[in-house]
């Protein structure tokens, strides 16, 4: 998979960018920081996912005194080629959306054809940060790896939300009228997205394994450590998942919220015995980051064929020289991989091609 050739206008701090012939390979984006290297990477992510892997909203997104931002591009799959054009109101209201000029609706409809997987320092939550931020990351990889799937991750989220709300409004005697039916519901949906995570799980664990034991020269353990479980089919863990809701029910009704299920779940990530928050070093919990996601981008290309668009915003920052020339030197062959660097000493020998960025415009190296 390769993007052609992108455009952003209005987008951030980009007033008009556009890069044309991208080539395959390794492209370092190099640049001070604060002059635009984060928002382009930023852009080249959304054009993929049709959302930001840095803010929940699309406001921040427009640049400072325009109506709208937009970006567009074009992207080479192994069964065609893919035209993106969204446009982004800076009001609030929804993007708008056109592949291969027709209008689409649903993030997943454009998921299924085109994928990239997005590294910022701010995946270092994931190592470091509580558990919610780890199964944040489990959700983003079932929705890469089967955009379809991603529905599971809404409709658990619906049900819980309901649930809640009767468990915090009740105010009689025993058990609400109601909870029965929405015991049914937590079930049926929790039990597919459990299904769900743990495939994902299973799916990235032994890449980003590997990927910690070249940089670091030791493994990297990531376990789905799921709220219930049981062995067998979807009904053995709809069953156990209805026992344990039975037995968790009094603290339930006394606590007013819904004790089992997915949002009680975590990702277990070890190194040498110590788990993911008790690292050595803020490195070694950065290179996890890292290889996680290096590890999601592999089992991507299991699932689809052929690989993701790898975008990957200032890796080497909190990686010694070692470590930073064992990620240089394991890039090439990952398909079209974009990394962006703030330090010239940070531009890898290997590169396939260099953008300069400053204010917020881009040019590639060594062109006229």
């Amino acid at each position: 998979m390769r993007l052609l050739w992108v455009e952003l206008r209005d987008f951030r701090n980009h007033p008009h960018t556009k890069l044309e012939e991208v080539p395959e390979g390794l492209l370092v984006v190099v640049g001070p920081n604060g002059e635009g290297k984060t928002n382009l990477l930023e852009g080249m992510s959304y054009l993929f996912t049709l959302s930001s892997p840095r803010v929940s909203s699309n406001q921040p997104l427009v640049r400072e005194g325009a109506e709208a931002g937009y970006v567009r591009g074009e992207v080479e799959t192994a069964v065609g080629r893919v035209l993106v054009e969204v446009e982004i109101p800076g009001s609030g209201r929804a993007s708008k959306v056109r592949v291969n000029r027709s209008p689409v609706r649903r993030k997943r409809d454009l998921r299924r054809d085109i994928r990239a997987v997005f590294f910022g320092p701010d995946d270092l939550d994931i190592v470091r940060g509580d558990p919610s931020q780890r199964r944040r990351f489990m959700d983003e990889a079932l929705g890469a790896l089967w955009p379809v799937k991603d529905a599971a991750v809404t409709g658990y989220e619906r049900s819980l939300r309901q649930r809640n709300r009767l468990l915090k409004e009740w105010e009689g005697r025993g058990v609400p009228e109601a909870m029965q039916a929405w015991d049914a519901e937590l079930v049926e949906a929790g039990s597919a997205l459990m299904r769900t995570r743990f495939d994902a799980v299973d799916l990235l664990s032994s890449p980003a394994g590997r990927a910690f034991g070249w940089l670091a020269g030791y493994g990297l353990t990531c376990v789905y450590r799921p709220s219930v479980w049981a062995e067998g089919d979807q009904a053995a863990l709809e069953a156990a998942f209805r026992a344990r809701i039975d037995e968790r029910r009094q603290d339930e009704l006394m606590r007013r919220t819904s004790l089992v299920g997915p949002h009680r779940d975590e990702l277990e990530l070890a190194v040498r015995d110590l788990g993911a928050r008790s690292f050595g070093s803020h490195g070694e919990a950065w290179a996890a980051a890292l290889c996680l996601r290096l590890g999601l981008a592999e089992a991507v290309q299991e699932e689809m064929g052929e690989p993701p668009v790898l975008l990957l915003d200032d890796p080497f920052s909190a990686l010694d020289p070692r470590r930073q020339g064992k990620v240089a030197e394991h890039l090439p062959g990952r398909g079209q991989v974009f990394i962006s660097v703030a330090d010239e000493a940070h531009v890898p020998p290997n590169a396939d091609a260099i953008f300069e960025v400053s204010s917020g415009s881009v040019r590639l190296r060594g062109a006229a």
